[in-house]
């Protein structure tokens, strides 16, 4: 007998109860457990007027920024739409089945307001490292840095080419104001600019047509690849590199935590990064050294040279010394360029006589060394590279890259929707903070016996 569809939307009273319909294993039920709002209300509490008309709840709105990029939902006018509709959203945003879904156009109101003068996206970010933290998912013996790529919301065909061609966008303002504040002139630049949004770089480094993006910097704690802090940066290797400095420190003093190891790929071997992380950090560095000229085509590297601290000089593999100065001068000089090096030359005569001048200086008439000022720094990162340690913690700085794989294609964040740095600052504050609740839930909501997982929730 074919069944009839009961007519049950005339019954005349419901009894619903959103808490029966939302599976116990659901993503948004193990994330929740981790949240505490009370702090954050005392935290924007000198952000809101004592008169007038109740604003909306900031619990309300940050937990439905949450689930956009927990569920890749990047606009927030189908997010609002979203948590109108289905009921496992409307129980997380603490919403009954009456209650009004805010206007998409509060979101900018408050982001642009209260939220970034209170910088509510960081202290929700550090509140839910301590969640982690006191659940044991931070032992804080190795941390791992690296630096991703995402695109602006700009387009790669337009730029500026005058200096007049500036616009009147919030990023713009922001730009200028950065400017303005190091003292930096506005004139003609030799980079491109985007009218749109004027502090993302232009860049080509992931191969492919160039265009405007910004970088975000993780630094994670290798055992459970629990993300320690983020921050934006310029698509440079440069700021990448000196972000790390200020992403450690904060870690430090915040929450009293500092690695035994630091782990990067071969942008963060520089020898001012080693020095800082061995002389001044007292960190063991896992990093490759980077060298710009190493024995390319069968020639001399800097390896075949003996180095002499007592006599300051390089013996090479003829006999022959290279020194920093052949006379004595009446002033005393360092030697130092503006690198931070210090050159070793050989005598002309030595190497146009030498057997392996074709092997050593071809195309010179004498061999040259440049030794840097923090060597010592160096020796110790090339020493690490010979522990079976750095074999392991060459794996586990892919973790890192895993993360990145994740936001990208899980959370979607492959390309900003807001504008400026301090837009490129929350869209990776929230993403982290996701990925951290993410991986929580994985790992505490059904621990693993005996194992880790290293791949991200």
């Amino acid at each position: 007998m074919m069944g009839q569809l009961p007519a049950s939307q005339n019954a005349l009273f419901y009894e619903f109860c959103l808490e029966k319909h939302i599976p116990e294993d659901h993503l948004l039920r193990q994330i929740d457990q981790f949240l505490d709002f009370d702090q954050i209300r005392q935290h924007l509490q000198p952000f809101y007027s004592s008169t007038g008309r109740p604003s909306i709840d900031p619990e309300l709105m940050i937990r439905m920024l949450l689930v956009g990029y927990c569920y890749g939902i990047r606009s927030e006018r189908r997010l609002c739409e979203e948590v109108n509709f289905n009921l496992a959203y409307r129980w997380f945003c603490r919403l009954g089945l009456e209650s009004e879904v805010p206007d998409h156009s509060s979101f900018s109101k408050n982001r642009h307001g209260r939220f970034r003068d209170a910088e509510t996206f960081r202290y929700v970010f550090e509140q839910v490292l301590k969640h982690c933290i006191d659940a044991d998912l931070v032992r804080g013996e190795g941390f791992a840095v690296d630096a991703s790529i995402v695109k602006a919301d700009a387009s790669r065909q337009r730029h500026r080419e005058d200096d007049d061609d500036w616009g009147n966008g919030r990023a713009v303002r922001e730009y200028i104001e950065a400017l303005e504040a190091d003292n930096t002139p506005t004139g003609k630049s030799t980079r491109k600019i985007s009218p749109t949004d004027p502090a993302a770089s232009y860049t080509a480094a992931p191969g492919g047509p160039a265009f405007y993006a910004y970088s975000t910097n993780y630094l994670i704690d290798t055992d459970h690849g629990i993300i320690m802090d983020v921050e934006p940066s310029t698509a440079n290797r440069t700021p990448e590199v000196e972000t790390t400095k200020i992403m450690v420190n904060r870690v430090e003093n915040r929450f009293r935590i500092k690695p035994q190891r630091l782990i990067g790929d071969t942008a963060y071997g520089t020898a001012a990064m080693l020095n800082w992380v061995v002389e001044e950090k007292h960190i063991e560095p896992h990093t490759p050294v980077w060298q710009k000229y190493e024995g390319k085509d069968g020639l001399f590297g800097r390896a075949d040279f003996t180095w002499d601290a007592e006599a300051d000089c390089y013996t090479c593999p003829a006999g022959k010394t290279l020194q920093r100065y052949r006379r004595n001068f009446k002033k005393q000089r360092t030697g130092i360029n503006k690198d931070n090096n210090i050159r070793y030359t050989a005598l002309q005569a030595d190497c146009a006589a030498c057997k392996y001048k074709s092997r050593c200086c071809p195309r010179v008439p004498r061999r040259k060394i440049t030794r840097s000022i923090y060597e010592s720094s160096r020796e110790v990162a090339r020493a690490v590279a010979q522990t079976p340690a750095y074999k392991k913690t060459r794996r586990q700085r892919k973790k890192v890259e895993m993360l990145f794989a994740h936001m990208k294609r899980i959370l979607k964040l492959d390309r900003l929707r807001l504008r400026g740095m301090s837009g490129a600052h929350d869209e990776f504050l929230l993403a982290a903070t996701v990925q951290n609740l993410r991986r929580m839930a994985k790992l505490l909501s059904q621990p693993p016996p005996n194992c880790r997982i290293d791949a991200p929730a």
